[in-house]
């Protein structure tokens, strides 16, 4: 996985954050403000050029102003076709049903939020990257043989 952690204890922004959006509009804003913070960006408007992407995301982000009632089936097709697990973060923006400015983690590792402004997502984003990179770390650090 493509992760570091700076001396900082902050994870470097080097990650690849999967952006699944049907608006263009929303897709290339989200696109510019996630580059302008550090992050590599793939580009998707369906789930079907989800499977398209080469490279493993570390995050996904799904607009969900389009989505259809039954979220958690879709996450589950997305990270399907995407070829990641419950490990990857998945972000439901725009989610029906959520006031704004709330964010909601509806267990296997998907959050809803509606957030007010791109800071609020930008801060989810961080913190869960943030959080995944420590898990990654304590999990090969428990499958790595003791060194005497």
């Amino acid at each position: 996985m493509n992760m570091r952690l700076a001396t900082s204890g902050k994870v470097e922004k080097s990650q690849l954050i999967l952006v699944v959006e049907d608006v263009y509009e929303t897709r290339a804003g989200i696109d510019t403000l996630l580059k302008a913070d550090g992050y590599r960006v793939a580009l998707a408007s369906t789930e079907v050029e989800v499977s398209n992407q080469t490279e493993r995301a570390n995050l996904i982000l799904v607009g969900g102003s389009g989505l259809p009632d039954n979220t958690l089936v879709t996450v589950r097709r997305v990270r399907s076709e995407a070829a990641v697990g419950c490990e990857v973060p998945v972000v439901v923006f725009c989610a029906k049903d959520i006031s704004e400015g709330e964010e909601v983690a509806i267990g296997g590792n998907v959050y809803l939020t509606n957030p007010d402004n791109f800071n609020q997502l930008r801060g989810l984003v961080a913190r869960l990257l943030l959080e995944t990179s420590h898990s990654d770390i304590t999990r090969k650090e428990e499958q790595s043989p003791a060194i005497l």
